[in-house]
């Protein structure tokens, strides 16, 4: 072998040494490599596997404190009859005895949220509509319970408005940014489902534009959803991922009209025709709120209509008479009835308009203390009380006798 040859082996051995360190190190780097990315994507995996940081416990954290549970409670008049009494009736043409009337309390739970830091709030007509004149209370996510008054609804799109009775402010739901309502997105229903108060269920937007009938109750243009909504989340919000408003939680559909059980089907008052709602609502509310720093407002707190019969007045403005559509100068409303009184045992209600006070006509509360400056306790004393609506429709009009206390 010559010493070329032998230069050039020895030059081939070591360049193969070389190169056989080289992978070598390279298989090291690439180990050490992907031990790192495993570590690093473990790391991530851990970090969004943090339940704080879900978009929906976000969201549900976000609008929690302006939910609030509603409790109602209201006096029925309920007539009593003997079953023997009937008995007796058919065979002979009269009743021996006159039908007992009872009064019962019933009380009705359902949710609501505050959409201004003033403290009013939205929920389903049906949830309040019969405890306008009677005891509404409302108990915030914190525990705190308050005291709140009815201020209007409407039948129609099932949205009523009320208010806590304090001088705070609260949390709310604000209805400047509401969500798309894309089918298939993500939405969660926030209310006192059964009692149960802050309740969340979760699903998703079903369909849009629905028309049902529950209960004999027809609602139309809701959304839909198979988020669980059960006794109790009426009024309460659904929501989207980013705690926007998506609707009202207003009916369940159980069975079909054919009877068939069904599953996932809930639906939801859209959240722009709350928002509308809301506009009107609030133009009634200060409306009645001017209406009660007027001089004549003051004078109701302390009429004899209050003392001698439980009931409070004022004044029917034209913009108030506008908003409740009733005929504009006549009579005085009837803003509250105070229970067990003789104007609550005579079926008077809050929201009646007084028309005349035995031979008077009264359109302020001036003139309903000036028919009344006589009757002391123990006086009988006629009201014509009831609605004439300013459209034309058909008058709702009693003449009531009712005796001073």
């Amino acid at each position: 072998m010559s010493d070329d040859q032998a230069v050039r082996q020895v030059d081939s051995l070591d360049t193969a040494s070389l190169l056989a360190g080289l992978m070598r190190d390279k298989r090291h780097f690439a180990c050490a490599l992907g031990a790192f990315l495993m570590v690093a994507a473990s790391a991530s995996c851990l970090a969004q596997a943090d339940p704080a940081s879900e978009p929906a416990v976000l969201a549900v954290a976000k609008v929690l404190p302006a939910v609030v549970n509603i409790n109602t409670e209201r006096v029925v008049r309920r007539t009593v009859r003997d079953p023997v009494d009937d008995f007796y009736t058919q065979f002979f043409g009269y009743n021996r005895f006159r039908p007992r009337e009872i009064r019962q309390t019933l009380q009705s739970l359902g949710s609501g949220f505050i959409i201004d830091p003033a403290g009013y709030i939205v929920t389903n007509q049906h949830v309040v509509e019969r405890a306008a004149d009677l005891k509404i209370h409302v108990t915030t996510n914190d525990g705190k319970t308050y005291r709140a008054h009815y201020i209007t609804g409407d039948d129609k799109t099932d949205l009523a408005f009320i208010k806590i009775d304090a001088q705070t402010d609260f949390p709310f739901i604000n209805l400047d940014n509401i969500s798309p309502n894309l089918l298939g997105e993500t939405v969660m229903v926030v209310g006192n489902a059964v009692g149960y108060g802050s309740s969340i269920s979760r699903g998703v937007l079903s369909a849009a534009k629905r028309n049902i009938t529950v209960d004999e109750t027809e609602y139309k243009d809701l959304v839909q959803t198979d988020a669980a909504i059960n006794p109790g989340n009426s009024g309460g919000p659904v929501i989207d991922l980013s705690a926007r408003l998506v609707g009202i939680a207003s009916a369940k559909m159980a069975f079909t009209p054919q009877g068939v059980p069904t599953q996932g089907l809930g639906f939801a008052i859209p959240a722009d025709v709350v928002r509308e709602s809301v506009n009107h609502f609030k133009q009634v509310a200060m409306k009645q709120a001017k209406s009660k720093t007027s001089p004549a407002a003051a004078e109701a707190s302390e009429t004899r209509a209050d003392k001698l019969f439980g009931i409070q007045v004022q004044d029917l403005s034209q913009e108030l008479s506008d908003a409740l559509g009733y005929v504009r100068g006549r009579g005085v409303l009837i803003t509250a009835v105070e229970p067990d009184s003789p104007a609550d045992q005579a079926g008077i209600k809050r929201g009646m308009v007084v028309y005349r006070i035995n031979k008077s006509t009264v359109s302020s509360v001036r003139e309903v203390e000036q028919a009344l400056r006589t009757a002391g306790s123990g006086a009988d004393v006629e009201f014509t009380i009831g609605i004439i609506r300013a459209r034309g429709e058909n008058h709702e009009l009693a003449t009531l006798t009712l005796t001073a206390r």
